[in-house]
Formats: structure tokens, C-alpha cells, sequence
């Protein structure tokens, strides 16, 4: 999260290497690639797996074709355990998310990163905080003024479990502000569409969500963020929205993708999966298709994506453990 900012940084150069750098690998596919998504058709982490096979495709980045194949179940279990039957086959990718690290956290789980290759974090969707147009709240600072009173005077409506993305970025921004999120009200649904429901019904008085899923409510003046855990504006629809930082809360959260791979790849097998995303995260195409959706392309080649996602690991431990949602770490 706070994290991500200061890697990213680094990260630009790497990603305007020329983009035919993935051609003087010395490994290369020689059949088909899969590139599995733990969600079904239509999450983010399925919107992302797609993006990348249109553009490989557009730009023949692969000499083999590449398909998206759904294993939904498990907020990621099943794939990870796919994923994890298939060590040192280089053909597999897997597109997956936040969880892989709050779930192990929280014992949801026996896998995470560690039991994979890191091969890149691709995309970032911070986190907003979200009235609807007719709330009473005009700013973040009347929601935090109300709370301070009484910590159970705004109920907040999230998607899709205690202990994820949301969940720690409302956890975030609340320690910050110096309130107890533990003695809030806190609703959590599905979806993030049956949180707008709720929302927009009247039913919770604030929603936690990532900005592409509150775009258009947003453009059509529906909703009215109220801030984002980002490190700077977005655009577009976002633009008048301040960062928690601009308001005196210095934190950063966001929902990124991050791309896996089996165990044991060997090092030419790694370096042709790096130098082939970093080629996408170059690409003017890519570019555009993450504006679009109000994405942030923070991308990390394998081995800045494995110290992101170790950093990442402490950083939420420390946050799940303040919520009562950590396991013991094992001795």
C-alpha cells in the first residue's frame, strides 16, 4: 500500500526498455499459454487477464496463442491450488489479487505468494470513500467529525469480506484519523454492487470501494467520493476528489493485480515473463486501456514485485492484527 509508491519510482525506467526485449530471452512458449483468473467472468482480476491476451495478441507478443481460463471458488483458493499442482511449468500465469496475502494472514488459507513466482505487479485501483449525492456528509472531514462524537454514527457498507482491500483501507484511514474502527458499524456484502444498493437506499451512510466500480455513478452525479487513498488525484470524473494525504491523513491503499507463476521457473523462463510485461506496461495500448478505467499502471518486474509483496505482507499483518482478523505467526 504506503509502500507501492516508493518502488513505483524505480519502476519507470525499467518500463520503457524497448518493447522487442522480450525476444532475446533464451526461452520462449512453445505451446499454448493459460492465464487463469480465481474469479469469475467480469471481476476485476478477469477485466485485467483480458486486457493482457486482447494486447498480446494485437502486438503477436507471443508465437503461441493464449487464453483466459475462469477458476472461481474459494476468494482465489481454487486457482491458487491449481496453480500450485503445475510446479516449473512456465505456460501458466495467474492473474490474482489482495488476497493472496490477507487470506493467509487470516488462516483462510494455506498458500501465498511465497509458494508461487512473483512475475509482476501490474495495475493498482485505489480506494475511495464514498457518500451518495443526497447525503448530509459534504466532506471526509463532517464523516470523521461525526465519528469522533460517537464511533457508531456513520455506518460504512463494504464489499466482499472482513479483512480485505476495503476493509483495510477503511482501517487505514480511520487509525489515522484517530477512531477506533473496531466500534464502528461496518456492513459487508457480496458485492460491490449490493454495497451501492444499500448505499444509494439509504441503508448504509458511507461505502468503501475502488474507484472503476463508482466511475460512472460518479460522472452521472450519484455519488460523491469524498476522498482517495491515493497518492495523487486521479482524473477524469475524480479530479475535484482529494487524496486522504491532501486532508492530513497521510495513507495510501489500493487493490492491485499481480501476475504468478508456478514454483520452480528457471531464470531464462522469469526473465522471458519480465521482459514480456515489460513490454506491456510500455505499450501506449496498455496505457490507455488503464486510463480508461481509472487503473494505475504501477508496474513491477519479478524481483521489485517479490520485495513489494513481502513489505505488503508485514504492512497488512500489522493492520489484520489491529482489526482481530490475524492468525499467530508461526514460530
Amino acid at each position: 500500500m504506503t509502500l507501492l509508491y516508493r518502488y513505483c519510482c524505480a519502476a519507470i525506467a525499467a518500463s520503457v526498455l524497448p518493447l522487442a526485449a522480450h525476444a532475446q530471452t533464451a526461452w520462449k512458449p512453445e505451446r499454448n499459454v493459460e492465464i487463469l483468473v480465481g474469479a469469475a467472468p467480469g471481476a476485476g482480476t478477469d477485466k485485467t487477464a483480458r486486457m493482457v491476451q486482447k494486447l498480446w495478441q494485437q502486438e503477436k507478443t507471443l508465437d503461441v496463442p493464449s487464453v483466459v481460463v475462469n477458476r472461481p471458488g474459494g476468494g482465489g483458493a481454487v486457482s491458487w491450488a491449481y496453480l500450485a499442482q503445475h510446479q516449473g511449468d512456465p505456460n501458466i500465469l495467474l492473474v490474482t489479487s489482495y488476497n493472496i496475502v490477507t487470506n493467509h494472514i487470516t488462516g483462510k488459507s494455506k498458500l501465498t505468494y511465497t509458494d508461487f513466482t512473483p512475475i509482476a505487479l501490474l495495475l493498482s485501483e485505489y480506494i475511495a470513500y464514498t457518500v451518495s449525492a443526497e447525503s448530509k456528509y459534504k466532506t471526509l472531514q463532517d464523516v470523521i467529525a461525526a465519528l469522533k462524537k460517537d464511533p457508531r454514527a456513520v455506518s460504512v457498507g463494504l464489499s466482499s469480506s472482513l479483512g480485505g482491500a476495503n476493509h483495510i483501507a477503511l482501517g487505514l484511514a480511520m487509525k489515522a484519523a484517530g477512531i477506533d474502527v473496531n466500534k464502528m458499524r461496518v456492513v459487508v456484502f457480496n458485492s460491490g454492487g449490493e454495497s451501492m444498493t444499500a448505499l444509494l437506499g439509504g441503508h448504509v451512510d458511507m461505502m468503501i470501494a475502488s474507484g472503476s466500480a463508482i466511475s460512472a455513478q460518479t460522472a452521472g452525479k450519484v455519488l460523491r467520493p469524498l476522498a482517495f487513498a491515493a497518492p495523487k488525484r486521479l482524473g477524469g470524473p475524480f479530479a475535484p476528489v482529494p487524496t486522504l494525504t491532501e486532508l492530513g491523513y497521510p495513507v495510501v491503499a489500493d487493490n492491485w493485480r499481480i501476475v504468478i507463476a508456478p514454483k520452480g521457473l528457471t531464470p531464462a523462463q522469469t526473465e522471458f515473463w519480465d521482459s514480456a510485461f515489460r513490454a506491456l506496461a510500455g505499450s501506449e495500448e496498455w496505457k490507455q486501456e488503464l486510463e480508461s478505467y481509472h487503473l494505475a499502471n504501477n508496474y513491477l518486474d519479478s524481483k521489485d514485485t517479490r520485495r513489494y509483496l513481502d513489505a505488503q505482507y508485514q504492512e497488512v499483518r500489522e493492520m489484520l492484527a489491529e482489526l482481530g482478523l490475524a492468525k499467530p505467526a508461526p514460530k
